[in-house]
């Protein structure tokens, strides 16, 4: 058996080099990048080439960002940082740190989703192709019932008897009302939106008054009582393809970039054998 002959301090000092978190992040970084050039060998694709549309890209990033075009200086910076960025995704992939990551897994799929978007949004629709998809669904831009009205608030935190006292106030203009958090009045407004401002219960018995110049309810709320002055009362209606043209088109686009991914995805599909457990 060979024997050590390594003096006890030199022994110690090897020790600590071993234990020492420095020393193993250096030689870990070794191996990794040993392992990396014994992995792809003479790989090609070791040029980076920093073209014009490469540095016209990153002074107009930076442009957007900073509202100006960057210095020499700057743009320097830019490019070295592009350069470093550039370095260390195409080791990243040498090395496979991609796979198995599904952050990674998804962001791809999310690109490629919104490639195929980008595709089929290229084009804009003509007016005629948007009239006919405001006929066909006509229903999505059917106006309901809105209403405009005014409101005083009775608390139920506040007052022993908030509904006693709101029935009051129908005959005695006298008895005030209590602060209330949100607007004393509201125009044109949707029973969708009245519910969600003061609850369903309130928004539906609103929706069976008739406009009078006099003070009606009380109508009960998420906060308490209300006494409601309902002004106005718009019936349903339909507005013309002219008034809602800005959402006809952005509903089109959003329909033709599913139908987009769906087809793009089920051609890919026949591509493929699924093999189920």
């Amino acid at each position: 058996m060979a024997q050590n002959n390594l003096p006890p301090g030199h022994i110690s000092k090897v020790n600590s080099w071993i234990r020492d978190p420095l020393i193993l992040f250096l030689a870990l970084g070794a191996a990794l990048f040993a392992a990396a050039g014994w992995w792809d060998g003479d790989a090609p694709d070791r040029i980076i080439e920093v073209d014009a549309a490469e540095v016209n890209r990153l002074t107009e990033q930076w442009n957007a960002q900073m509202g100006r075009s960057p210095s020499a200086e700057e743009l320097e910076s830019l490019i070295d940082s592009f350069i470093q960025e550039e370095i260390y995704f195409r080791e990243a992939l040498r090395l496979s740190l991609d796979q198995g990551d599904i952050i990674v897994r998804r962001r791809l799929v999310q690109k490629l989703n919104f490639l195929t978007e980008d595709i089929a949004a290229s084009q804009s629709p003509s007016e005629a192709a948007l009239r006919a998809f405001h006929d066909a669904n006509a229903e999505r831009y059917r106006l309901p019932p809105r209403f405009s009205f005014r409101h005083r608030y009775f608390s139920t935190d506040r007052r022993a008897n908030a509904k006693a006292d709101a029935e009051a106030a129908l005959e005695d203009p006298q008895v005030k009302g209590d602060p209330f958090m949100l607007q004393r009045a509201y125009a044109e407004r949707s029973e969708r939106a009245v519910g969600d401002l003061f609850g369903r219960p309130f928004a539906a018995a609103l929706a069976t008054l008739s406009p009078a110049p006099e003070w009606q309810g009380p109508l009960r709320s998420a906060y308490g009582w209300h006494l409601v002055k309902l002004e106005q009362r718009q019936p349903e209606s339909q507005p013309p393809f002219e008034e809602v043209a800005g959402r006809v088109t952005a509903d089109f686009t959003a329909e033709r970039r599913e139908e987009a991914n769906a087809a793009y995805y089920e051609a890919l599909r026949s591509r493929y054998e699924v093999r189920r457990p």
